[in-house]
C-alpha cells in the first residue's frame, strides 16, 4: 500500500523530467527550414559554417539534437561529456570525463577544446550547447596549478557546504577555460548559447562556470569563499598562494562584461527548474491534487528544510490531496563518515519529522539521476520510513547524524534510481498532504 503514494509521487517526478529533456529544449531553439537555421529566432545567413561545443551532462543529448536538425549544416564539433553520457554523434568528436570532481581525462579534453576554439573560422557561428557539471568538466587548471590541488580543493568546498554559486567562484579562479575564458579563445564572430540551467539564480556566469559569460566575481571573492569554508587552511597552499597573488594583482582577473569578445555571444536559456516545477504542479493537479508551487527555492542546509517543508504542506491542507512542489539546490554539511547526497538528506530528515504519521509523503530528487556520491537521484519517505529502517537494522537518527542517508535507505527501501537522466535542472521535492488514503 506504501507504495502507491510512492508510484504517484515518482510520476509526478517522471513529468517534470520530461520537460527539461534536452532533446526537446534544443528542439524548440533550433530549427531548419530548406537551407536556413535560426537560433532562439535569430537568423543564421545562408552558408554560414555552424560549429557545434556541447558540455555537461546534458552534452551528449543536446549535441544528438543539434546534430540531427542542423545536418549537413553542421560542420563539425566536440562534445564534452560526464562518464555515462555518451551518445553516438556523427559530426561531433565525444570527449569523457569524470564529475563531480575532474580529472586528468577533462584537463586533456579541456586544452584540446581551448584548441580547437582557436581555428573556429572568424566567419563561423558558434553553437554552444551549455549544461550542468560543465564546471568539473572543463577543468584544466590555470598556470602553476597541479589539477589534483584543484581537486581537493573541490572536495573540500563541497564537503564544507558551499553553495554553487560560492563553489564556481572559486573554480573561475583556478581555471584556464571557464570564467568566460572560452569566449576569449575564439575568433568566431557570432556565437549562441543554448544554455539548460541548473542554478537557482539562472545566472549565466553560474551555470557551468559561465565559459562564455563575463564574470562579476573576482579573486577577493574567490578567496572569501576559501577562508569560510575552509577555517582550518587544509587546503593546498599552492591554490591559497595563487588566489592571493590575484588578489594582489599578480594574475590577470576573469574577463568581465566590458571585455569585447562577450559583444559577440548571446546566451538562452532552454530549460530550467522552474519549468520543472511547473510540470511537476500540472501532474500533480492532473492526479485530483491540488497543487503549490513554493515561491521560494530551496537553498540551504538540506536537513533544516525538512520541518519547514512539512510545515507548509500542513498549512495547505484542504478538502483534496495537496501536494507542495520546491524546487532549488540545497547544500550539506559533511560532519559524519557516511554517504549520502542532498535529496536523501533531505527526505530523511522529513522521516524524522512525520515519523508515525499516516497523512504525509515526501519525495525529494535530483534530475540529473545522481544525488552527491551515489547512484540515488533521491528517496521517499513517509510516516513509517523510521520503523521500516529500524526492522532492517538501521537507525535513521544515527543515519543523519553520520551524513548517511544513503546507507539508511539503501538498508529501508526509499531509495529512488532513475539512473542518469541526460539533463540536470538541480533538485526538486515534493510534499504530499493528506496522503492517508494511500498508506
Amino acid at each position: 500500500m506504501i507504495r502507491d503514494a510512492r508510484d504517484a509521487l515518482v510520476a509526478v517526478h517522471r513529468a517534470a523530467l520530461a520537460a527539461v529533456d534536452p532533446a526537446r529544449a534544443v528542439d524548440t531553439a533550433l530549427c531548419r527550414s530548406g537551407d536556413g537555421v535560426t537560433i532562439a529566432g535569430r537568423p543564421v545567413p545562408t552558408d554560414t559554417p555552424i560549429f557545434v561545443l556541447a558540455v555537461g551532462k546534458a552534452a551528449g543529448a543536446m549535441a544528438e539534437a543539434a546534430e540531427a536538425t542542423l545536418g549537413a549544416a553542421c560542420t563539425g564539433g566536440i562534445a564534452l561529456v560526464p562518464d555515462g553520457g555518451e551518445r553516438p554523434l556523427a559530426r561531433c568528436t565525444v570527449r569523457v570525463a569524470s564529475h563531480p570532481l575532474p580529472d586528468a581525462r577533462g584537463e586533456e579534453a579541456t586544452r584540446e577544446i581551448l584548441t580547437w576554439l582557436g581555428g573556429v573560422p572568424r566567419d563561423a557561428t558558434l553553437l554552444v550547447l551549455l549544461s550542468g557539471g560543465g564546471s568539473s568538466l572543463l577543468c584544466a587548471p590555470a598556470e602553476g596549478i597541479a589539477l589534483s590541488d584543484v581537486a581537493a580543493t573541490v572536495d573540500l568546498l563541497m564537503r564544507a557546504g558551499a553553495s554553487i554559486d560560492e563553489l564556481n567562484a572559486v573554480r573561475k579562479h583556478l581555471s584556464a577555460a571557464t570564467g568566460g575564458r572560452l569566449a576569449v579563445a575564439t575568433a568566431a564572430q557570432r556565437v549562441e548559447v543554448l544554455a539548460i540551467s541548473d542554478v537557482v539564480s539562472d545566472r549565466l556566469d553560474v551555470i557551468a562556470s559561465g565559459p562564455f559569460a563575463p564574470d562579476p566575481t573576482r579573486y577577493a571573492d574567490a578567496r572569501a569563499v576559501l577562508d569560510r569554508c575552509d577555517p582550518d587552511r587544509r587546503a593546498p597552499e599552492v591554490i591559497r598562494a595563487h588566489l592571493a597573488a590575484g588578489v594582489r594583482g599578480e594574475r590577470g582577473e576573469t574577463p568581465d562584461a566590458a571585455a569585447p569578445a562577450f559583444a559577440r555571444v548571446r546566451h538562452t536559456i532552454v530549460a530550467s527548474n522552474d519549468e520543472a516545477v511547473r510540470a511537476a504542479c500540472v501532474a500533480a493537479e492532473a492526479r485530483g491534487w491540488r497543487s503549490v508551487a513554493l515561491p521560494r527555492r530551496l537553498t540551504g542546509e538540506a536537513r533544516d528544510l525538512a520541518e519547514p517543508l512539512v510545515a507548509r504542506a500542513d498549512a495547505e491542507v484542504g478538502a483534496a490531496p495537496v501536494c507542495l512542489v520546491a524546487g532549488g539546490e540545497t547544500v550539506v554539511t559533511v560532519r559524519g563518515r557516511g554517504k549520502g547526497g542532498r535529496s536523501q538528506e533531505l527526505a530523511l530528515a522529513a522521516a524524522l519529522a512525520i515519523e508515525g504519521r499516516t497523512d504525509v509523503a515526501i519525495l525529494a530528487a535530483g534530475t540529473d539521476g545522481a544525488d552527491g556520491p551515489t547512484d540515488a537521484a533521491g528517496a521517499y519517505a513517509d510516516g513509517g520510513t523510521v520503523a521500516r529502517g529500524r526492522a532492517a537494522g538501521v537507525d535513521a537518527r544515527r543515519a543523519l547524524a553520520e551524513n548517511d542517508s544513503h546507507g539508511f535507505f539503501a538498508a529501508e527501501g526509499g531509495l529512488l534510481r532513475t539512473g542518469p537522466t541526460g539533463t540536470n535542472v538541480a533538485d526538486l521535492a515534493f510534499v504530499l498532504r493528506d496522503a492517508a488514503r494511500y498508506n
